[in-house]
């Protein structure tokens, strides 16, 4: 008997848009002689509408509105259809930040006893927010570069205090966002206070971050109890960095070199580095682990990412791919791990 497999996609985050393509890939890739797949799209306003176009995997307005029963181990009450009964026994949350990675929804998918995959309620929480991801890899002697947080209501520090801690330039991003939204680069003080503007667009905490001259790599962990990294992989720009629409765009000029061009000592060191970050930020499924790689051979962590971005021209599934597991053995790996 073929499972029912939910695919908790959009959301109320900045990454709504980011999200949907990823379902798509993630819907597309599903085995559907072992799994069938139930689409369920949460609008930016918050509601659960049962998906009813596969082809291009969308927030339907028109679908029935749903909720997940507290305790009832999958069970869904259609608001809309009363009589139609549902049971899902995997939820996949193709969700991207705020809402959807930070740990809000597996809380939910915990009280309602159903398996998902990814991580639970305090890996997600603690993996999407930057400022005390990087404190407890700085307790665990995980190297990371320099930072400073800043909340709301604080008190700014000028660009002249941050180069005197940092140097220049910096990096200024929201602390609880991902896919690059509402990251600016900063190199004077004009720059750092729209860029500082920006990033409280989308979160009332912000980090700063010093630059970090190397090599942007990337590797990617899948498992529980005892997970597996990938190869590495490396996102060469020409100028700039990895932005929101680098990522996503399908004219970026982002080069991505899978497996990247380093010594094999450097690849095993990152994978031991990534394993070591999924395991201190108590992950569990799936992880990208990004880092830099530094002229003189130090490894540094960035951040990791719980749920990355999951389209097929993305980094985590592009490295299992080049690791010699298909996209389509990826999405059937991390159901099986959920459940």
């Amino acid at each position: 008997m073929k499972k029912n497999v939910a695919i908790l996609f959009g959301g109320q985050s900045a990454e709504h848009d980011v999200s949907l393509m990823s379902a798509q890939s993630v819907y597309d890739a599903l085995d559907k002689e072992k799994y069938n797949p139930v689409l369920i799209g949460i609008d930016k306003s918050g509601r659960w509408l049962l998906g009813s176009d596969a082809e291009i995997v969308k927030v339907d307005p028109k679908g029935d509105e749903v909720v997940l029963v507290p305790g009832g181990g999958g069970k869904i009450y259609n608001m809309t259809n009363p009589d139609v009964d549902l049971v899902i026994d995997v939820v996949f949350p193709v969700l991207h930040g705020p809402f959807g990675e930070d740990g809000t929804i597996q809380g939910l998918l915990k009280l309602t006893g159903v398996p998902f995959v990814g991580a639970g309620v305090l890996g997600s929480a603690v993996g999407l927010d930057k400022d005390v991801m990087k404190r407890l890899l700085r307790d665990a002697d995980i190297p990371i570069g320099k930072f400073v947080a800043v909340r709301s209501g604080d008190k700014i520090p000028s660009f002249q205090e941050i180069e005197s801690q940092l140097g220049s330039p910096v990096f200024i991003k929201p602390a609880n966002m991902g896919s690059s939204v509402g990251v600016s680069k900063a190199r004077d003080a004009q720059e750092y206070e729209a860029a500082v503007k920006e990033a409280f667009r989308f979160d009332d905490k912000v980090l700063i971050e010093e630059m970090i001259e190397g090599r942007e790599l990337e590797c990617a962990v899948l498992g529980n109890e005892n997970p597996v990294a990938s190869v590495a992989g490396e996102v060469i720009m020409d100028d700039g960095f990895y932005t929101y629409d680098e990522k996503y765009s399908d004219v970026s000029e982002a080069n991505l070199v899978i497996p990247a061009e380093i010594s094999d000592e450097a690849t095993k060191q990152i994978k031991e580095i990534a394993l070591r970050t999924f395991k201190t930020l108590e992950c569990r499924g799936m992880g990208r682990v990004d880092v830099f790689l530094k002229a003189n051979g130090d490894i540094m962590v960035n951040e990791i990412n719980t749920i990355p971005g999951f389209t097929k021209s993305s980094m985590y599934p592009k490295l299992w791919e080049v690791s010699g597991v298909s996209y389509e053995e990826l999405v059937g790996k991390l159901i099986e791990s959920a459940r």
